[in-house]
């Protein structure tokens, strides 16, 4: 077992079958593109832990190593990787720090790389992304963002871009897709479509993961039997029971953090805030000024993950805390928006009018960001619950489920 995301990203991971066969699909497309067309797009679609990441590792590597040795039509070409992910990108970094056709420098934002081939007055020829639903889609001069989408920009300046993409994993009104909204772009130039469905990250059973899937669908269906025969799933009614058995599992194994949706404290002014459940009391993630990731620090076990430092990553154990925005009606669970305390997720968008659709989008966001949550464990994930109700409910369906 290897707790490293290096490694896990590594563009010399052994791939699937699938996934081979895509990567050499994906090249055909570049091959047949590249010199064909002012722009062209291949998309790859896939749910959290299908592979993505892996996969566009492994092509931008086959693609900087024909570059360097002169191989066909990549010879002496211009490329880049771009993620809107400050965590991940570090990762992607360190990956290339040792590996002689990979440069740290063609590792970069998506504004970054904007504003540098505005400044240069250059494009580039193959850009590949990763977490694309993570690219803006509306301004944002805080990160000297002054375009209207991301994408699109990104788009005009290579002739070949490659991303990936889950509608489950957009999280902020200003990083707002739908599969409408990002195939009007993408489909209006010479493109490909490629959707990802095996689970690669979790060891956990399907029937588990459609209950993951259910339970941020707003339904709580019954939970599986016999779920702890190759995936350790608990459910918690004390949330410093859960944290106890997390640093037991962190001692063990190592890579076992607590994580926990919005509902508390902010995170965002700088302050030291605590999530408190109980006996239970713990700060947020602090800023990571390193360039090492959030979970591969070892202090991290002493903070509480939120969505913007775990999305991306591997855990071998989460414990989920299940914040105040989610609650119990009936069998289905609601989100209370005027509870969330990320105010970054719920900014508002000029370009919408309409109530209804703006409160589903935005309940959207709160679920998916819980879905990305449940997914972070590859060995196991435990569950606390705030809403009192909600809790008593999970207890009662975790104990019918392990008679």
């Amino acid at each position: 077992m290897t707790n490293q995301a290096t490694q896990k990203l590594s563009p010399f991971i052994e791939l699937s079958a699938e996934q081979e066969e895509l990567i050499k699909k994906i090249m055909r497309f570049i091959k047949n593109n590249l010199n064909a067309h002012p722009h062209s797009v291949f998309t790859i679609y896939g749910d959290a832990g299908t592979g993505k990441s892996v996969i566009l590792s492994s092509i931008f590597y086959q693609i900087q190593y024909s570059s360097c040795h002169g191989q066909s039509v990549f010879k002496s070409t211009n490329n880049y990787f771009l993620v809107n992910h400050p965590e991940l990108l570090k990762v992607y970094k360190q990956i290339a720090g040792p590996i002689k056709e990979l440069y740290k420098k063609d590792y970069m934002r998506p504004t970054s790389f904007i504003n540098k081939m505005d400044k240069e007055n250059s494009s580039a020829d193959i850009v590949v992304i990763d977490e694309a639903h993570l690219l803006l889609s509306k301004p944002d001069h805080y990160n000297n963002f002054y375009y209207n989408n991301q994408l699109r920009e990104i788009i005009l300046r290579s002739k070949v871009t490659i991303l990936v993409f889950d509608l489950h994993q957009v999280l902020r009104m200003k990083s707002l897709w739908t599969n409408k909204r990002l195939e009007a772009i993408t489909h209006s130039y010479p493109h490909q479509d490629y959707h990802l469905q095996h689970q690669f990250r979790m060891t956990a059973p399907d029937e588990l993961i459609n209950w993951f899937n259910k339970f941020t669908n707003g339904e709580l269906i019954t939970l599986p039997q016999n779920i702890n025969s190759n995936y350790d799933f608990r459910i918690y009614d004390d949330a410093e029971e859960m944290h106890q058995a997390i640093i037991k599992r962190n001692t063990e194994v190592g890579l076992s953090r607590i994580l926990s949706t919005s509902g508390y404290p902010s995170t965002l002014d700088g302050g030291k805030h605590y999530i408190v459940e109980g006996k239970f009391k713990l700060p947020w993630d602090q800023y990571n000024y390193t360039s090492t990731a959030w979970a591969e620090i070892p202090e991290t076990i002493n903070e509480v993950g939120s969505i913007y430092t775990c999305q991306g990553f591997d855990l071998n154990y989460a414990g989920i805390i299940i914040g105040p925005p989610f609650r119990l009606k009936g069998n289905r669970i609601k989100v209370e928006l005027n509870k969330i305390t990320d105010t970054e997720m719920l900014k508002k968008r000029n370009d919408l009018h309409n109530i209804d659709e703006i409160k589903e989008l935005k309940e959207d966001m709160v679920m998916n960001s819980l879905n990305v949550l449940f997914k972070r464990g590859v060995h196991g994930c435990y569950i606390y619950a705030h809403d009192p109700k909600l809790r008593n409910k999970l207890m009662e369906m975790y104990q019918v489920s392990k008679k």
